[in-house]
């Protein structure tokens, strides 16, 4: 088994980061680049910034911020929101950005995931997979941030934008965001045995436990959080010795070459 990520995920508004429930992100919970420094300096593998706002507002990503904030990360980052076309990801990934996170344009132009992949390489390209599960317990997915209710199941759209050439995949339940009650097993499950790229589980962590279960239990390759970080005692070292205590390899925080 690969040595498994730890990805603490900043949800970016305006000026600052928020949290909520179920896609709800209204507690403002910090300045952006404070907590990037204090991640930074905590053994985490990874950073996600998702700019939540940038898609209903429509605007593009805020690239000048992104470079100003890259200066303070040593780690892998991954930034996401209001991507729609390969210029934008061209002047991400130019100003300190790793990968890209592209949640609504793979929906509704997926040409973009395979454009991203054969310009800048399949390593850069994630795509995240918002999921909601219906009455039945069926689940679908979700697009613009949990607002617009899609056709396409996540397996399904899993597996075409694997073909496309996404790198990984960001796994996220709607219904478990931010109730820190543990992450939707079936769905990662699923759509983990569905694909042969990473998948990030994401949505719902409130326990070390949790971790280790998406990991054994539906082979997820990385584990994403926010609330269990920002709201309780518990950090990502901390949660990287249990997971090695519990069998789970995992990784050293990385550090980007020529990272100040």
């Amino acid at each position: 088994m690969l040595k498994v990520r730890v990805i603490p995920t900043l949800l970016w508004k305006g000026h600052g980061l928020v949290k909520g429930v179920g896609f709800d992100s209204w507690r403002r919970v910090g300045s952006v680049l404070p907590a990037i420094k204090i991640y930074d300096k905590r053994d985490v593998d990874e950073l996600a910034l998702l700019d939540i706002a940038a898609t209903a507002e429509g605007r593009e990503p805020d690239v000048e911020s992104v470079r100003s904030l890259g200066k303070s990360v040593s780690v892998p980052l991954t930034v996401g929101g209001g991507i729609t076309n390969i210029n934008q990801i061209a002047e991400l990934l130019g100003a300190g950005a790793d990968k890209v996170s592209i949640n609504t344009a793979a929906h509704e132009n997926p040409g973009l995931v395979s454009e991203a992949a054969r310009y800048f390489g399949s390593q850069c390209v994630v795509v995240s997979i918002d999921v909601a599960r219906n009455e039945d317990g069926t689940h679908v997915c979700m697009s613009r941030c949990g607002s617009k209710l899609e056709s396409t199941d996540p397996v399904s759209f899993a597996r075409m934008v694997a073909d496309l050439g996404a790198g990984e995949i960001l796994l996220t339940s709607v219904e478990r965001d931010g109730t820190m009650q543990g992450y939707d097993l079936d769905l990662i499950g699923a759509v983990a045995s569905a694909v042969n790229v990473p998948v990030i589980a994401s949505g719902g962590a409130g326990h070390y436990q949790h971790f280790v279960d998406a990991v054994k239990l539906c082979g997820a390759s990385a584990v994403a959080a926010a609330s269990i970080f920002h709201f309780t005692d518990k950090t990502p070292a901390e949660a990287k010795k249990f997971m090695a205590n519990a069998g789970i390899p995992v990784r050293k925080g990385l550090t980007k070459p020529g990272a100040q």
